[in-house]
């Protein structure tokens, strides 16, 4: 794979020595077991595959890389490069300016940019009505232009099915970047229509078998459906593409479920399903399913808590806390600063959208009981981080082995 130049700064002295060391010795990607760092008194058990992947490591190279380049120039984001705040904060100040915020509401007006400028597209990618806009204004948006490439995967797979008269409903949150961006350039091929989760997918089902009339249809998914949306036309031949960031396992379940309810409506056989549903695989990035399976085999073992590092606006960190919640105690946190001592933890509640404060997070550990800990982030959270963490936790414990005796056999 692509060595990518990122700052120093991001990397960590523990972590991406582990990540390099398990890589080697597992090449085809195949055991998921997690690593064990055993101080004695406190146990950390970490995930296999975590944080930065190949779009966010190229991303940030090309950032750095228009900073370095551009002296003296004006330099200016759509919106944050990455859901981490690490990253854009550094990017801002080496003044890197912000044209939108996540929602795609407008910071900087266009009338403020001029040729000159160097603009940055993010690793979300953006939709084709900014990229006109961009050209309109005589600014070059391919030179920093750092789309996913697994994200432009599934604007290709909703081309080519809707070139074959299918309606591409993504699954994604209407709202994010990636879902926006998806959603412009499908609707330029296909007809289009966003759905959260498996209950719109649900309520989509109503309109497909004609429970529901198009009235309804066009106030229940305002904003969600692309121009010239007929939903007695439309959904009549689907194919279900994604937002790269959702949980595989949704994603799934929502195909099944749409596909399903086209073989009861149009009686298909296997040989015939494809009439009216179209055979897309997966579109989630290889990134999402290892971190996804990497933190499933990780909840097969026993701990105390978890701790999942990331941008609380990231989505595919959410996914993950999601997963770990349902195991054990959890903690969304966005680096060590969060931890405010051994006895409290400052991090977030995914469910009111807001921070709080648990006490005692950390329980009583004996020399038959230690403490262990799951450790984990998102694909835009640094090693530096994920070290960072891990140093604070040890550090509540006097007693604990020197790091040099624990890391030692993953370093060398």
């Amino acid at each position: 794979m692509k060595s990518f130049d990122i700052p120093d700064y991001y990397r960590s002295s523990i972590i991406t020595p582990l990540k390099e060391f398990r890589r080697k010795r597992d090449k085809l990607k195949r055991d998921f077991t997690p690593t064990l760092l055993d101080f004695g008194p406190i146990r950390l058990l970490i995930a296999r595959h975590f944080g930065f992947c190949y779009g966010v490591e190229n991303a940030v190279e090309i950032a750095y890389k228009a900073i370095a380049e551009n002296p003296g120039k004006r330099i200016f984001l759509l919106s944050e490069m990455i859901h981490n705040p690490d990253v854009n904060a550094d990017l801002q100040s080496r003044g890197v300016r912000f044209i939108m915020d996540t929602k795609g509401n407008q910071l900087i007006p266009w009338s403020e940019l001029a040729p000159e400028d160097v603009v940055i597209i993010p690793a979300f990618g953006t939709t084709l009505e900014t990229q006109h806009q961009l050209s309109a204004l005589g600014l070059d948006v391919a030179k920093y232009d750092t789309t996913c490439p697994f994200v432009e995967k599934v604007w290709n797979k909703a081309g080519q099915i809707g070139q074959k008269d299918y309606t591409v409903v993504v699954h994604g949150k209407p709202s994010h970047e990636e879902t926006r961006a998806t959603f412009s350039h499908s609707k330029e091929a296909a007809p289009t229509v966003v759905v959260r989760d498996m209950a719109q997918a649900q309520r989509l089902a109503k309109y497909i078998t004609g429970e529901l009339t198009a009235d309804e249809f066009y106030s229940e998914f305002a904003g969600q459906y692309s121009l010239g949306f007929e939903p007695e036309r439309d959904l009549q031949r689907i194919g279900v593409v994604n937002q790269t960031t959702m949980l595989a396992s949704d994603t799934q379940s929502i195909a099944d479920y749409l596909k399903q309810v086209m073989v009861q409506k149009y009686a298909l056989t296997p040989a015939t399903t494809e009439a009216h549903f179209a055979n897309t695989r997966d579109t989630l990035c290889y990134a999402t399913n290892d971190n996804q399976d990497a933190t499933y085999t990780l909840l097969t073992y026993p701990a105390d808590f978890a701790i999942v590092a990331g941008g609380y606006n990231s989505s595919n960190t959410s996914h993950i806390v999601e997963l770990c919640e349902e195991k054990l105690p959890t903690y969304f946190i966005e680096s060590e600063q969060k931890i405010l001592s051994d006895k409290l933890i400052r991090h977030f509640n995914g469910h009111t959208k807001e921070e709080i404060v648990t006490e005692n997070f950390i329980p009583e550990s004996s020399s038959t009981s230690p403490v262990t800990v799951l450790l984990t982030c998102g694909a835009s959270c640094p090693d530096a981080v994920v070290e960072g963490i891990l140093l604070k936790l040890v550090s509540f414990f006097p007693n604990a082995r020197p790091l040099a005796e624990v890391t030692g056999e993953f370093t060398q």
